[in-house]
C-alpha cells in the first residue's frame, strides 16, 4: 500500500472514531447516542478487523515469508492469523452480548456465553503477538519473564483497585462479593498487557513498526474493560459511554494494523544483543509497577481506616514471586561470576600454553594483551607489539578485508570472524597467516575483539608449489595439458554466461617435425634442451591474450581468448611455424633444423572445451599427413575421417585375428632373360568377401601400430612359401616391403632373424625393402637397424628410388644391394625427355656402384624396349605378370621357366 493510501486509511480512522466519541456528548433519552449504541459499532470495527487480518496473513504467505519461522522466530503470517481469529472472537462475543441483551437485562452475577468469546480472544492475540515479538528462549528466561509480568500486573491491578474499584466494593457492601464476576475482564486484561508489553523492547527491529500499534490497540482495549466493568458495577455508563469509542478505536487500528505498517520482506530483522536496558524490559517494569504501587498503596494505607481482603492477597504473591525472582537471580549472578572467573583463567593458561599468536584489541586496533608465542611466531617483543596498533603490521593490500570485523561490535557479524592476512615478521618478510576473530566481553570492560592467529606461510607455500606442479611442465616451465584443458573451459564458461564477450576463441596445436631424431641424437637430455628451446621462441611470438602450454612429447598448444579476427589466428599459426624453423637448435655440439606441422580449431556457438582441443588434435593430425611444416585448419569432415579412421584400426584388427589377410606375389623377371628371379609379396585384405588392396588400410595399420604384428605375419607366410619352392628346386628369391615402424620397433633384427631360423629360407634369398623416407626422418636409429640386417646375410633394397631428397648422401652411409626406379619415371620414358635422362642415370649409378637395378610400373612394351636398352638389370610390371596368388606363381614358374616378353 503506497505512503498516501495509508494516509488516507489512517484519516478514516480517527474520522471514525471522532464521530463516535461526538456520540458521548448527544443526549438520546436518559442515556446518550453512544450508550445506546452499545457495543454494535465496537462488534462492527472487530469483524471487519479479524476479515483485514485475516486476508493481510494470506497475502503475507503469498509472499513467500509466512511459512515457518523466519529470523528470529518471526513468523508474519501466522502472526495476522491469530489477530485475525482474537477480532473474530471479539466481534462474536458482542453479537452475543448485543443479542443476548434484546431479551435478558445485564447481569453482573455470572458470565455468559459472550464473555466466553471474549475471554478466548486473549490467548489467540496473546500467541499472534508473540510470533511478531517471539518469547524469549530457554526455561529461565522464560520463567525470570512471567515472574516479573506478574509482579507487574499485581502492581498494576493494585493501582487500579485503590483508585476505581475500592470505592465501588464499600459502596456495594453485601454485594461486594459479586466484584469478582465484574474483574474478570480487567484482571484478564492486565496480566496479558504487562505480559506483552517487555516483548515490545526485545522484539526484532524491523517488527517493532508492526508491534508497537499491536500492543496501542490492546491497551486501548484493555482501558474500555475498565470503564466497561464499572459500568456493569454502577449502571449507569461512565462518562456517557466512553468505553465505545476506545473499543472501537482498539479494534479500528488493530484492523488497520498490516496496511498501515506495510511489510518491507527485503529487510533483516535485527535483535537485542542483551547489552543496555532493553535486556532488562521485564524487571524495569516490574519495578516501575511495584514502585507506583508501593506509593499508592501507602497513600491509601495512610487515609483508609481498612484494608479489603484482596489487597493483602495480592501484594503477599507479589512479593512471594519477587523473593523468588530474587533468588533465581543471585544463583544466575554467582553462576555467572564462576563462569567468568574460570574463562580468565582458562583464557590465559591457554594463551600462555598455545602455539599460535593470540591478541586482545580495542576498537582501534591497539592491543591490550599478547600472547607470550609472538615473538616465537613472528620475531616481535611483547613491547613492540603492544605500542603500535596491530593495522600497522598488516599488508596495505589486505586492510580492505578488516572492514568486517567491526560487524562484531554490532553483531551483524554473527560468532566470529575468519580471516587470511600477510603480517609484516621482526624481518620484514610477509608471513601468511590465518585468523580467527570474536567479540571478548568482560563485566565492566568495554567490548573488545580477542584475535587467535596461525602461521600458515609454510602450508600457503606447499600449496603454491602443489598447485604449480599440477598445472605447469618441468622441462619448459610452460602450463601443462591440464592446465589449458581447465582454462579452455574457464573462457568458453565465461562467453556463455557473458553479454560482452568479444573476439574470437581458437585452439592451435603445434607438432615438432623430426623431433624423434633429435632424442636420437642428442639424448632425452638434449631434446628437453630443444624443448626449452622452443618454448622460449613461441612464447616470445604471443601477446597477454594467448596462453602457450606444453601439450606432451613434443606438441605445444596456443589457447587464443580474444582475437579480433579468425584470419589473425591463422596468420599466428603461421608465425609460430616461421619462427621454429627460422634457425637451427642448438643441442650439445650440434645443430638440429626442425620444422612444425600446426592445427587450427575455433570455437563455435555451444562448443566445448573439449570438443575444441579434440578439433585443434585432429586439424594437427590432418597437417602432419599434409607433410613438415603444414598449417591446417579444422573442417568438419576432418573428425568425421578421423572417425572413420579409428573405426578402421578396430576392423585391421579383428582381420588380423580372425586370418582374413592373404598374399599375393608379383614376379619380378630378369630383362635380359626373362626368367622370373624373385617375387615381391603384397598383402591383401579379404572383407566381406572382397579383395582391398594395401593402399586402403597400410597407412591406418601404420599409424595404430598394427603394422607390426602384420608385417611380421607377412614375411612369416611369404618366407614359409618361397622356401617350399626352393625345396622344389626353383632358384627364385623373395622381396618383402618394410614400413618405418616396422624397422623401428624393439627386436625386429630379432624377429627377422628367427623367422628365417623356423622356416629354413637362407637370408640371402631375402630381400627387404625400405623407402627413402624412413632414411630421412630416422637416419641414425635406421641404418642402425638396417646395418644389423646386412650382417645377418638380408638383401636390402631401396624402393621408389628418385622420389626422395638425399638418396646419394644416404646410399654411401648405408650398402643396399638393390634400388627400385619408382614407377613414375618408369611411366614417363619415352614421352617426357628429363624423365627418360634422370632413368638413365639411376640405371647407370647403380651399374656403377654394383648395384642392381629394378624397375617398377613396366605396362607398355616401348618402356621395356628402352629399359633393356639403358642396361636395367630387371623389372616388374602389369607388361611383365599381374599379382597372383600362390598357385598361380606355381603355375607360371613350374610350367614354363619363363615369361614370353
Amino acid at each position: 500500500m503506497g505512503t498516501r493510501a495509508r494516509r488516507l486509511l489512517l484519516a478514516g480512522v480517527g474520522i471514525l472514531f471522532l464521530v463516535h466519541l461526538v456520540c458521548i456528548g448527544i443526549p438520546l433519552g436518559e442515556e446518550t447516542v453512544a450508550a445506546a449504541l452499545g457495543e454494535w459499532p465496537g462488534t462492527v470495527a472487530a469483524g471487519a478487523a479479524g476479515i483485514s487480518l485475516l486476508r493481510a496473513a494470506r497475502l503475507w504467505e503469498r509472499g513467500g515469508t509466512g511459512h515457518g519461522g523466519g529470523s528470529d522466530g518471526v513468523d508474519g503470517g501466522a502472526a495476522l492469523r491469530n489477530l485475525g481469529f482474537a477480532a473474530l472472537a471479539w466481534c462474536a462475543g458482542g453479537l452475543t452480548h448485543g443479542i443476548t441483551r434484546l431479551f435478558v437485562s445485564d447481569s453482573i452475577l455470572s458470565l455468559t456465553l459472550g464473555d466466553l468469546f471474549l475471554l478466548a480472544a486473549l490467548p489467540l492475540f496473546a500467541v499472534g503477538f508473540t510470533r511478531l515479538a517471539p518469547w524469549p528462549g530457554g526455561i529461565r528466561t522464560a520463567l525470570r519473564h512471567i515472574t516479573d509480568s506478574y509482579v507487574c500486573a499485581a502492581a498494576v491491578f493494585s493501582v487500579v483497585w485503590l483508585l476505581v474499584f475500592s470505592p465501588l466494593y464499600r459502596e456495594l457492601g453485601e454485594g461486594a462479593g459479586f466484584l469478582g464476576f465484574a474483574l474478570v475482564y480487567p484482571v484478564a486484561d492486565i496480566a496479558v498487557l504487562c505480559l506483552l508489553v517487555p516483548l515490545v523492547f526485545m522484539s526484532p527491529h524491523s517488527m517493532r513498526r508492526v508491534v508497537l500499534p499491536a500492543i496501542g490497540a490492546f491497551a486501548l482495549i484493555t482501558a474500555a474493560d475498565l470503564v466497561g466493568a464499572v459500568t456493569r458495577l454502577t449502571g449507569p455508563a461512565v462518562a456517557g459511554g466512553i468505553e465505545h469509542p476506545l473499543k472501537l478505536l482498539g479494534f479500528l487500528v488493530l484492523g488497520a494494523l498490516p496496511w498501515l505498517v506495510g511489510h518491507r520482506p527485503g529487510s533483516e530483522p535485527r535483535r537485542i544483543t542483551g547489552r543496555g536496558l532493553y535486556r532488562f524490559a521485564p524487571e524495569l517494569a516490574a519495578v516501575g509497577a511495584v514502585a507506583v504501587a508501593a506509593v499508592a498503596l501507602t497513600v491509601s494505607g495512610l487515609g483508609l481506616p481498612g484494608v479489603a481482603p484482596v489487597l493483602p492477597l495480592a501484594a503477599g504473591t507479589a512479593v512471594l514471586a519477587l523473593l523468588v525472582r530474587m533468588l533465581g537471580m543471585m544463583e544466575e549472578n554467582a553462576t555467572l561470576a564462576r563462569m567468568v572467573r574460570n574463562r580468565e583463567i582458562h583464557f590465559h593458561e591457554l594463551a600462555r600454553n598455545s602455539g599460535d599468536v593470540v591478541l586482545v584489541l580495542d576498537r582501534d586496533g591497539g592491543v591490550d594483551y599478547v600472547s607470550p608465542g609472538t615473538a616465537e611466531a613472528f620475531g616481535y617483543r611483547v613491547d613492540d607489539v603492544l605500542a603500535a596498533p596491530v593495522t600497522s603490521l598488516l599488508h596495505p593490500e589486505d586492510l580492505e578485508r578488516t572492514k568486517e570485523v567491526g560487524e562484531l561490535f554490532t553483531g551483524c557479524a554473527g560468532q566470529g570472524v575468519h580471516l587470511r592476512l600477510r603480517v609484516r615478521a621482526a624481518d620484514g618478510t610477509w608471513r601468511h597467516t590465518e585468523s580467527t576473530v570474536s567479540l571478548y566481553e568482560q563485566p565492566g570492560e568495554p567490548d573488545r575483539l580477542l584475535v587467535t592467529t596461525r602461521d600458515i606461510s609454510a602450508q600457503v607455500a606447499l600449496q603454491n608449489e602443489v598447485e604449480h606442479l599440477t598445472f605447469h611442465d618441468g622441462v619448459t616451465g610452460l602450463p601443462n595439458r591440464a592446465y589449458l584443458e581447465q582454462r579452455a573451459g574457464d573462457v568458453l564458461a565465461h562467453r556463455v554466461i557473458s553479454d560482452d564477450a568479444a573476439g574470437t576463441v581458437a585452439v592451435v596445436f603445434l607438432d615438432l617435425d623430426g623431433f624423434t631424431a633429435v632424442n636420437d641424437a642428442a639424448g632425452h637430455a638434449g631434446g628437453d634442451h630443444v624443448l626449452s628451446q622452443a618454448a622460449r621462441r613461441l612464447r616470445g611470438e604471443l601477446d597477454s591474450n594467448a596462453t602457450l602450454a606444453r601439450w606432451g612429447g613434443d606438441e605445444f598448444a596456443v589457447l587464443v581468448e580474444e582475437a579480433p579476427k579468425a584470419q589473425r589466428v591463422v596468420d599466428l599459426a603461421e608465425r609460430l611455424g616461421r619462427v621454429i624453423a627460422s634457425e637451427p637448435f642448438q643441442t650439445a655440439d650440434r645443430e638440429m633444423v626442425l620444422t612444425a606441422s600446426i592445427g587450427v580449431a575455433f570455437a563455435e556457438t555451444g562448443t566445448g572445451s573439449g570438443e575444441l582441443l579434440r578439433n585443434a588434435d585432429v586439424a594437427l593430425t590432418r597437417a602432419k599427413e599434409g607433410g613438415p611444416g603444414t598449417v591446417e585448419v579444422y573442417a568438419a569432415h576432418m573428425h568425421d575421417k578421423v572417425l572413420s579412421r579409428l573405426e578402421l584400426q578396430v576392423r585391421l584388427r579383428r582381420a588380423l585375428a580372425e586370418g582374413e589377410f592373404y598374399l599375393e606375389y608379383q614376379p619380378v623377371v630378369d630383362l635380359g632373360t626373362s626368367q622370373v628371379t624373385s617375387v615381391e609379396a603384397l598383402v591383401r585384405w579379404g572383407r566381406d568377401g572382397e579383395a582391398v588392396g594395401p593402399d586402403a588400410f597400410l597407412g591406418a595399420a601404420e599409424e595404430s601400430g598394427l603394422i607390426v604384428p602384420l608385417g611380421e605375419w607377412i614375411l612369416r607366410e611369404a618366407c614359409e612359401k618361397v622356401s617350399v619352392w626352393r625345396l622344389s628346386d626353383w632358384d627364385i628369391a623373395l622381396s618383402v616391403n618394410l614400413s618405418p615402424r616396422q624397422v623401428l620397433s624393439p627386436r625386429f633384427v630379432e624377429t627377422v632373424e628367427r623367422i628365417l631360423a623356423e622356416t629354413g629360407l637362407s637370408a640371402e634369398f631375402l630381400t627387404l625393402e625400405v623407402d627413402e623416407e624412413i632414411l630421412l626422418d630416422n637416419g641414425g636409429e635406421a641404418v642402425q637397424r638396417l646395418a644389423e640386417l646386412r650382417e645377418l646375410g638380408v638383401q636390402l633394397a631401396i624402393d621408389d628410388y628418385g622420389m626422395g631428397y638425399a638418396s646419394l648422401a644416404h646410399l654411401r652411409r648405408l650398402s643396399v644391394d638393390a634400388i627400385k626406379i619408382d614407377p613414375s619415371f618408369t611411366a614417363d620414358l619415352g614421352r617426357d625427355g628429363t624423365v627418360t635422362l634422370l632413368t638413365h642415370t639411376i640405371i647407370q649409378l647403380g651399374r656403377d656402384l654394383g648395384v642392381q637395378v629394378v624397375a617398377e610400373g613396366i605396362e607398355r612394351a616401348e618402356q621395356l624396349e628402352q629399359l633393356r636398352a639403358m642396361g636395367c638389370d630387371r623389372g616388374q610390371g602389369f607388361l611383365v605378370a599381374r599379382p597372383m596368388s600362390a598357385a598361380g606363381v606355381e603355375a607360371l614358374v613350374g610350367g614354363e621357366a619363363g615369361a614370353s616378353l
